[in-house]
């Protein structure tokens, strides 16, 4: 689904070298179809900037990324760590944006919207505004919307860092729902590593800045996953090594 070829982001020194951040260095992976992939690492190791890569907001310095479904219009959809959505614009409204720039007939778009709105547990705030949401009801919005145009790849970038603890774990559970049932290849940046052992197929956890691939982590645990999960022995173990390796990069 994604092929990650030796990709490397150099940000500034205009003219010379003075000045320049090497944010990612050249590493390279594969994103099979119907993974979840989290992604972890200490605070500038690259994280957000790849998943901008592959979403076509950055452009690398070397390297390239490769979709399987390069051919759709729309292949990624993209949920910010702030559900950016439009003040003026009712949840329904905020999740039809995409559609209606797309073109996508009203009578269709609204059986969409509404298959949405069901899916992130929204059901009754279909015609709320953002400001009457709480945040993690904004999320499930942001996630709705990004979800409208039935992208293969969904793109997290620490969507749920804003929230408390309780509503992040109850949309941890909820993410891990629509993975089930839409199928969709997600890769999730986030710092919290229960988080991403919980959530994930696999684990990537990035190097200090510059940022590269220390090493992918198999998530053997079975799903659906709920708290019988975080109490096993196989989650606990996975969560102690991820920590014991971030301590010793930030050492």
């Amino acid at each position: 689904m994604i092929t990650i070829e030796q990709i490397a982001k150099k940000f500034g020194g205009k003219g010379g070298k003075e000045g320049e951040v090497v944010a990612l260095e050249p590493f390279s992976q594969e994103i099979r179809q119907g993974e979840f992939v989290s992604i972890i690492g200490p605070s500038g190791c690259g994280k957000s900037t790849l998943l901008r890569i592959i979403a076509g907001l950055e452009t690398p310095t070397s390297g390239r990324i490769v979709l399987g479904t390069s051919g759709l219009k729309r292949p990624v959809g993209f949920v910010f760590q702030d559900a950016v959505l439009l003040p003026w614009k009712t949840v329904a409204e905020n999740i039809r944006f995409p559609l209606d720039t797309s073109g996508v007939p009203r009578s269709k778009s609204d059986r969409k919207v509404q298959e949405l709105i069901d899916l992130v547990g929204l059901a009754g705030f279909e015609n709320s505004l953002p400001k009457q949401l709480s945040g993690g009801m904004k999320q499930r919005a942001a996630i709705a919307r990004a979800l409208a145009d039935d992208p293969p790849i969904l793109l997290m970038d620490e969507p749920f860092s804003a929230v408390d603890l309780l509503t992040r774990e109850t949309l941890n559970d909820e993410l891990s729902r629509i993975w089930q049932k839409t199928g969709k290849t997600i890769l999730l940046v986030t710092h919290s590593v229960e988080e991403a052992a919980y959530l994930g197929t696999r684990v990537m956890v990035m190097s200090p800045r510059p940022g590269r691939l220390r090493k992918t982590f198999d998530v053997d645990l079975p799903s659906p996953r709920g708290e019988e999960t975080k109490r096993s022995a196989a989650f606990l173990d996975l969560v102690g090594e991820l920590r014991k390796m971030m301590r010793e990069m930030t050492r």
